[in-house]
């Protein structure tokens, strides 16, 4: 692989917030790798931050506005990427939202309104993305999702999120092969827990963290230039035969079997 496997292709990136976002450490990588990016942000508040890490590439990077829960925003969104380029050669999509009070409570309790949100935001939009961005990718491409280990497993607290996840990694399958004759490939990365915005809103998070440094096999968490590396390898030619797949970067969590559990009881 050169130096440069990403040289020329254009990457939509959604879901960075801040510079400890994944979505940011996975669009570092693009960008180092040669590939020109568009940004989305949602609101006025995350704006600043990210036009500020954009300008960080030393040139023009685009960025617009984008609720991914709002149809009518997905297609304003899309109609400046057109104003942009003329082709999309991949897509991030590092989007989840469950209301705080799902991620604390027994799974028991979820409402039905913060079902619909969480599973609209976090799995549904993946869909309603890769639908307005499918005819870009003329030559094919890749779509990544990023998902986590509690849509396999139960993780105490993760309660919503983790059905929801479940659901993106299904529309991950659905959704390759659907678009796979158009030679465009879909994957998700499961990710090991990171000190993200998004992971703070988890009650208990850093016993997670903590957990995932004491039982996975290398004894430690995933980095972000790890989930980075692994983000241009799927967007790359090396991967033009995977598709609908979930990737584990993890340090080897997940083959773990017997993992003691009571510190969350």
């Amino acid at each position: 692989m050169s130096d440069k496997p990403l040289a020329g292709k254009v990457g939509l990136v959604f879901g960075v917030a801040n510079k400890r976002s994944i979505a940011w450490a996975i669009a570092k990588a693009w960008a180092d790798a040669g590939a020109k990016l568009i940004f989305n942000y949602q609101g006025e508040r995350i704006k600043e931050n990210v036009a500020e890490l954009a300008e960080s590439f030393g040139q023009e990077t685009p960025l617009a506005p984008c609720d991914v829960g709002k149809d009518e925003e997905i297609a304003s969104f899309f109609d400046f990427v057109k104003s942009k380029t003329d082709r999309v050669d991949m897509m991030l999509h590092s989007v989840a939202y469950a209301p705080k009070e799902s991620l604390e409570g027994d799974f028991l309790d979820t409402t039905r309104d913060a079902f619909m949100k969480a599973h609209d935001i976090s799995a549904y939009s993946l869909v309603a993305l890769s639908r307005e961005v499918a005819p870009l990718m003329k030559d094919g491409g890749s779509i990544t999702a990023m998902s986590y280990y509690g849509a396999a497993k139960v993780i105490p607290h993760y309660n919503v999120m983790g059905v929801a996840k479940a659901s993106l990694e299904a529309s991950v399958r659905y959704l390759a092969f659907s678009v796979g004759p158009r030679k465009i490939r879909v994957n998700a990365i499961s990710a090991g827990p990171m000190n993200t915005l998004a992971a703070r809103g988890i009650s208990g998070f850093p016993i997670m963290l903590k957990h995932g440094e004491d039982f996975s096999p290398l004894r430690r968490n995933v980095l972000p230039e790890e989930l980075g590396a692994m983000g241009v390898f799927l967007a790359s030619n090396g991967a033009a035969s995977i598709t609908g797949q979930v990737l584990y970067v993890d340090s080897g969590y997940s083959i773990v079997g017997m993992q003691y559990v009571g510190a969350w009881r």
